[in-house]
């Protein structure tokens, strides 16, 4: 069956709500038993969500940032695994708009609307440092290449039909080379073994000489020649993802509290929520989760508005609005996740209700990219002038 064309941002809300409802009912069993949600992806992809970005000459709803970012926390709020498997499929789409040509662009648009799941090979260990790609295209004398490496942290290759790889060609500039899942000489290894989002099988690729045809490679290192938002987006749907943790700990707290916990017996109330020390905290959380809210909207209109008139300056603007936001969510989710335990009581630790998967989740999934160098771009900035840097975690 085919998958659902969404026609625009309302339509993608509705039914990223409506799936976000769904989903969140078998999330806990999901990561205690860590069952993978592919079904669960299979319903995600027959939903038109996955080709919201596309953009509107091919077909799609190329919807606003601020509704894909919306998406996202909704997603996250319910299952903070299932919302971390599409993100790179995203920034993928995001790179064949940036630097694909005519051709690979109606080809691989036409893919995404059609439901097809792009993964990512993407990050390497045991190198130097994050940017330090060592998987290599080989060019061949027909223009083909051959592709070897080893990826970790492959968060989607398992579930996708595309896996788009990182890698250097000559001088060592960066490409991506969109692999299929089932080609010749890949394995994907489901050896992900996270203390939090345990579903999203971010696991190894082994690449062993596999063919690539020319037409499958996008020169990447191009993107960052010139203003450019792809760090901002990507980093943008975590900020996403990190609300959505945060707001759903909170939802959870709050009825755990109204319908499980006991009021301190000092406190003279008849129920623990109208205990006016609990009150209280959850007032505290939810201005937190708000903050959040309110800049990762912000962050996200300012990529809108660089999308529109890209210069230097709005690029600069996004990629620090976006910085911000990253850094308000990411200790939002944390805090949040873990305040769930200090509102609920000693009852919300027993390991049969799963609660603590929210905290397990936040402090796994803010553990990406360091948010202390976000702060120094931030604050140089503000006292300097300093443009932030033009990379993919900014």
């Amino acid at each position: 069956m085919p998958a659902h064309v969404i026609a625009d941002d309302a339509e993608a809300r509705s039914v990223a709500a409506a799936l976000a409802d769904e989903f969140r009912a078998g999330a806990s069993a999901r990561d205690a038993e860590r069952r993978l949600p592919r079904a669960e992806l299979d319903r995600l992809s027959a939903s038109g969500l996955l080709a919201i970005t596309v953009p509107a000459e091919h077909g799609g709803a190329d919807v606003r940032q601020e509704t894909l970012a919306e998406i996202f926390r909704l997603l996250a709020a319910a299952d903070a695994s299932l919302a971390q498997i599409p993100q790179n499929h995203f920034v993928y789409v995001n790179v064949i708009r940036r630097q694909g040509t005519e051709e690979q662009q109606k080809y691989f648009f036409a893919e995404v609307l059609a439901g097809r799941r792009f993964g990512n090979a993407q990050s390497e260990a045991g190198t130097r440092h994050v940017q330090d790609i060592r998987t290599r295209l080989a060019p061949r004398p027909d223009g083909s290449y051959l592709l070897t490496g080893v990826k970790h942290y492959s968060t989607g290759a398992l579930f996708a039909d595309w896996i788009p790889v990182l890698a250097r060609a000559e001088n060592d500039d960066l490409h991506v080379a969109y692999v299929p899942r089932d080609a010749d000489g890949v394995t994907v290894v489901d050896d992900w073994d996270g203390m939090g989002q345990r579903t999203t099988a971010s696991g190894t690729v082994r690449l062993d000489a596999v063919s690539v045809p020319a037409d499958r490679v996008l020169a990447h290192h191009l993107t960052f020649q010139g203003p450019q938002l792809h760090g901002a987006v990507a980093q943008l749907l975590h900020a996403a993802i990190d609300a959505g943790i945060a707001a759903g700990a909170l939802a959870e707290a709050a009825e755990f509290v109204r319908t499980k916990s006991r009021p301190w017996f000092e406190s003279g109330a008849e129920t623990a929520a109208e205990d006016p020390l609990l009150i209280q905290r959850f007032g505290e959380l939810a201005i937190q989760v708000r903050a959040s809210d309110a800049l990762l909207a912000a962050a996200a209109r300012a990529v809108d508005a660089a999308r529109a008139d890209l210069t230097d300056d709005s690029a600069a603007e996004a990629s620090l609005a976006v910085a911000a936001a990253k850094v308000h969510t990411a200790s939002t989710a944390v805090e949040v996740a873990g305040a769930l335990f200090e509102v609920s009581g000693t009852r919300s630790a027993l390991n049969s209700l799963n609660l603590h998967r929210h905290w397990r989740d936040a402090r796994t999934h803010t553990l990406h990219d360091p948010a202390r160098w976000k702060i120094q771009h931030i604050g140089r900035h503000v006292l300097n002038g300093t443009k932030p840097p033009r990379h993919g975690l900014l």
